[in-house]
């Protein structure tokens, strides 16, 4: 789906969309996360990010087809990623009663601890993806990310958070 969808024709960092979608759902599992979110990994752009806006799906009309593929449950995870107003949601996504604001509707809700961590170890797969073949981003953004995840650690698995200490501190 995601070679029809294009996502071998999309440049990221460390070459292409659909290698980067398998890098992180390889970290994913390497990290001993379950298969939803695993999957969730492999599609997580699919409506795009608040950091990378192309997106292979709309979200009014490719939500059904993506569940469809992947499962309700990791179709929701790549909703919720794709969704996430950083700047409003990450300052508070540690905290049990944190804020979420959904990018495409405005709309406020809480999530769930097994969603917050969802979100959580799904941004630091991401980042440090990124973090691994950006050097320029690493150098950029690696301290903010280091605090991001250090204020996330409660909500990360021990791997996940070794791997933020091991390629983000300087």
């Amino acid at each position: 789906m995601l070679l029809r969808l294009g996502a071998a024709d999309i440049a990221h960092p460390g070459g292409t969309l659909v290698a980067h979608l398998q890098r992180v759902r390889d970290r994913l599992a390497a990290w001993g996360a379950r298969p939803a979110l695993q999957l969730a990994g492999l599609c997580h752009a699919c409506y795009g990010t608040d950091g990378f806006p192309t997106a292979l799906l709309q979200v009014d009309t490719g939500r059904a087809e993506l569940a469809e593929v992947i499962g309700v449950e990791a179709e929701g995870i790549v909703y919720l990623y794709g969704a996430c107003d950083r700047k409003a949601t990450y300052p508070g996504l540690a905290e049990a009663d944190g804020v979420f604001r959904d990018r495409f509707t405005g709309a406020l809700h809480t999530p769930g601890p097994q969603l917050r961590r969802d979100l959580a170890e799904l941004t630091a797969a991401n980042e440090l993806d990124l973090a691994r073949h950006d050097f320029a981003f690493r150098e950029r953004w690696g301290p903010q990310l280091l605090a991001l995840f250090t204020r996330f650690k409660p909500l990360l698995s021990q791997p996940a958070w070794s791997d933020c200490r091991l390629d983000l501190t300087p």
